[in-house]
């Protein structure tokens, strides 16, 4: 039953259908009990013959009434002509339906994002290559419980802070500008709560705490239910913590976990006031702290920012698009150059040269829309350094394109004007270190540009 369903959710997931579990097992039962009454063969789903029937386009059931109906009137009056059929040749015909089952490409694919995977998915080949179909199923499944509970076990959990001027809470290791908030730990468990991961959670907060720690709070966002093991050891973190005089808070969960806390006795936390809404919420409990928060800045960092040198960094190590930074990490300045080149490629297809205006750009991407002013600036800079590639009847109007980038750097300068004053002079230190930056990653094209801005203009 196991190898049949695995494989037909893998088909309709293929091919985009959905599947009833509790219906294919069912249908399976009442099959295996017709062929018990008449003894027959036990029923289940045949790998090959679905696939043979995916490869020549089959769509309905017609496939596999018209193949029981061949295969009635073969064993009726052909039987004779099978028995001289060698098995290598029964066995080739059920090889061939089978190549494009056999996932090659998913071996490389979790090879390259997960060995733990990759792994398991050897097990299981191997297991069905020397013990049979059966045994590879089961032993692929049992790595996999096991994967899952050893990632339950040690699962994602970071500490919190903030960067100056922002109103979010980062990770303090991912982010080298956050900084965590004085006298308070901010602490996020990115899984579940029960008996194998509660222990982990409440070493990382002790090991965490200083002698001048006033307060506690668990960023449960990524929490949706708890055992009882956890329950009595999130009340006795509560209880140790108030001895040494920390308060203790949970917050940013579901209200479920509210109802589970009760039934699990230990509502009293919530009557207490250690369960908060949000974390700024427990901030505000915790000591009157508002926004913006006093972080626990380094000497050396803060006169970097009284300097107005926070975001001065090399280029290989500075992520400036926030959206970009989130997302690829280290590979950040990579993509962004992709997605400039992108931009060059879409302009490539305006064969008008009159709806080359800054109107039909915006229209053309649509994504702009969604970037922040600063970094759509960046964005515009980058998009200069690459006149060159752009097309032969475009590059002869370099002026043109220019000219559109200088207009809509314009618009976007007055909207900050009007919406945010205060980073306007910002920006302008900001295209300054940009430049500096770009001068070390593609100082030709800095130059070339300079040289033709120096003639045209």
């Amino acid at each position: 039953m196991a190898e049949t369903l695995l494989s037909e959710n893998n088909f309709a997931s293929k091919n985009g259908y959905e599947l009833d579990d509790r219906q294919e097992i069912l249908a399976c039962a009442a099959g295996n009990l017709a062929a018990g009454a008449v003894g027959c063969c036990p029923v289940n789903g045949s790998i090959s013959r679905t696939s043979m029937n995916e490869q020549y386009g089959g769509k309905t059931q017609v496939v596999s009434i018209t193949a029981g109906l061949t295969m009635a009137v073969v064993l009726i009056g052909a039987t004779g002509f099978i028995e001289y059929l060698p098995v290598p040749v029964l066995t080739a015909i059920v090889i061939s339906a089978l190549m494009n089952v056999v996932e090659t490409h998913l071996a490389v694919r979790l090879f390259k994002v997960s060995r733990n995977e990759f792994y398991i998915f050897i097990a299981a080949g191997i297991g069905v290559l020397f013990l049979g179909t059966i045994y590879g199923v089961v032993i692929g499944i049992l790595l996999s419980f096991v994967a899952v509970i050893l990632r339950a076990t040690n699962p994602p959990r970071s500490f919190r802070g903030m960067i100056p001027g922002k109103e979010v809470y980062y990770d303090l290791e991912r982010n080298r500008f956050a900084y965590p908030i004085k006298h308070v730990i901010i602490y996020r468990f990115s899984e579940n709560l029960f008996f194998a991961n509660i222990k982990v959670l409440v070493s990382d907060i002790e090991n965490s705490i200083k002698e001048d720690t006033k307060a506690v709070i668990l960023d449960a966002s990524a929490i949706n239910s708890l055992d009882i093991t956890a329950a009595d050891a999130l009340e006795m973190l509560a209880a140790s913590l108030k001895k040494r005089g920390i308060k203790f808070y949970i917050t940013e969960h579901s209200r479920e976990v509210n109802d589970q806390m009760r039934k699990l006795g230990i509502g009293h936390l919530i009557k207490e006031g250690a369960v908060r809404r949000t974390i700024l919420a427990a901030l505000h409990d915790a000591g009157g702290i508002e926004q913006p928060c006093p972080l626990d800045i380094p000497e050396e960092d803060l006169e970097k920012l009284k300097r107005r040198e926070y975001f001065s960094l090399p280029a290989e190590e500075e992520n400036t698009l926030e959206e970009f930074a989130w997302a690829f990490g280290d590979d950040a300045v990579k993509e962004i150059e992709k997605r400039v080149l992108s931009i060059v490629k879409q302009i490539h297809e305006i064969t008008d040269l009159e709806k080359l205006s800054e109107e039909g750009i915006e229209e053309k991407l649509e994504f702009w829309n969604s970037l922040g002013a600063l970094d759509e600036d960046e964005l515009l800079r980058r998009m200069e350094l690459h006149l060159d590639d752009l097309p032969s009847d475009v590059k002869e109007n370099k002026k043109l394109v220019i000219e559109l980038i200088e207009r809509r750097r314009r618009k976007l300068r007055d909207r900050l004007l009007k919406e945010h004053p205060e980073i306007v002079e910002h920006i302008e230190e900001r295209r300054e270190r940009l430049e500096r930056r770009l001068e070390k990653q593609n100082p030709d094209a800095v130059k070339r540009l300079k040289h033709w801005k120096d003639e045209e203009f």
